[in-house]
């Protein structure tokens, strides 16, 4: 075997664990949070009557959740409930803005 064919080996050895490195390591600083998907764009259950990613049917849906940053779940940026108070993202399920 060449020098250049085991240097190329080497290479991908090293990437291949460089990149199986970083996701996990990106995997794991994720969270659920909850109540702030807009309709139609959760991951994984959305509560009784959905089954999985997508099926969630009302925007902020409180028992639909989404990964997000590790930490950042609380202190989302998010608009106003209908009656003016705060709406914020919640690491549990949440009994708001559920569908009719």
């Amino acid at each position: 075997m060449s020098n250049t064919v085991k240097t190329l080996a080497v290479a991908g050895a090293v990437a291949a664990v460089l990149a199986a490195t970083t996701t996990t390591v990106s995997a794991q600083a994720k969270e659920k949070c909850y109540g702030v998907s807009l309709a139609g764009e959760n991951d994984c259950a959305a509560g009784p009557g959905t089954t999985c990613a997508g099926t969630s049917t009302v925007d902020y849906q409180g028992n639909a959740w989404t990964l997000v940053d590790a930490g950042t779940c609380e202190t989302m940026d998010l608009p106003a409930q209908a009656d003016g108070s705060a709406r914020k993202g919640s690491l549990e399920a949440q009994e708001r803005d559920l569908p009719a």
